[in-house]
């Protein structure tokens, strides 16, 4: 086997950037690589604020289209964890990539989000004084200077793709309507509705279901399934209700380490689990 066949052979976790040939990689702006079928890499990750480890050799990988729910009590790390990825957080140790090829320890958190990572808030933030259609239409990515957007008109294109959103948020028929005048659930789906506009390859999604009816809930549920293989989506929750209608594979996080990993039914009868969490749902 040559040394180009013996990379490619490599287990993913190892297939990074610095260990593939660096002169195949665009010196700038590089193009999300997901060719070994994984979308996002944290490895050895650790950070600590005032002597408290909030993420100790955290080792995470998540695979292009697929959803995955992270759990876990509140300190095990959940949020540093999308804040490190966001580039809100930096970590003391350890490698978080993009793909194959971007280093997102090397960007700001606005250039994080021009690679194609979104990130919803557990409190929806939406203009709520502008209807929903123009939530959208601010919301789409394009150039953001004061003067384009101020004579920006929008093409058949545009329009059709604001429709689309429309129509997987449940929001065509308030189209029109004040952002402000929604339900609880409403503007989650329109924040969400907001992310999808930027076109995000990766969605992180905090606890989205907090406060809603269980009608909203099994919208919510239904929002999230359809997104997934489009583009790889991400979500914290402690609801395990709905933790379990959604997912196929779950992350435990436990003092900022993966403590374990599978599907649902796998994690809630592991005995670290059960012993952590006292039965599990205490998650």
């Amino acid at each position: 086997m040559n040394l180009f066949q013996d990379t490619l052979s490599m287990p993913r976790e190892v297939m990074r950037r610095d260990r593939v040939f660096d002169f195949m990689i665009p010196a700038d702006n590089p193009r999300l690589d997901i060719s070994h079928n994984t979308i996002l890499y944290l490895e050895d990750v650790s950070v600590s604020f005032d002597g408290f480890k909030a993420i100790n050799d955290l080792n995470l990988y998540i695979d292009a289209g697929e959803l995955r729910c992270i759990i876990g009590p509140n300190g095990a790390g959940k949020t540093t964890m999308m804040d490190i990825i966001t580039g809100k957080t930096r970590p003391d140790t350890g490698t978080v990539y993009f793909g194959q090829r971007i280093d997102l320890l090397t960007l700001s958190e606005p250039e994080i989000a021009n690679q194609g990572i979104g990130r919803k808030f557990q409190k929806p933030t939406v203009f709520e004084n502008q209807s929903v259609l123009c939530n959208l239409e601010l919301s789409m990515a394009g150039d953001k200077r004061v003067w384009p957007t101020f004579t920006a008109r929008l093409s058949g294109e545009q329009r059709d793709r604001i429709g689309e959103v429309l129509e997987s948020i449940g929001l065509t028929t308030e189209r029109d309507l004040r952002a402000g005048a929604l339900s609880h659930g409403q503007k989650q789906w329109l924040e969400i509705g907001m992310l999808l506009m930027q076109n995000p390859k990766l969605l992180l999604v905090d606890e989205p279901v907090a406060g809603m009816t269980h009608q909203e809930m099994d919208r919510t549920a239904e929002l999230l399934r359809s997104l997934a293989g489009e583009r790889s989506v991400v979500v914290v929750e402690h609801d395990m209700d709905f933790v379990r209608s959604i997912a196929n594979r779950v992350t435990v996080l436990h003092q900022g380490s993966v403590l374990a990993e599978g599907s649902m039914e796998q994690v809630q009868n592991d005995p670290r689990v059960v012993e952590v969490y006292l039965g599990g749902d205490a998650c």
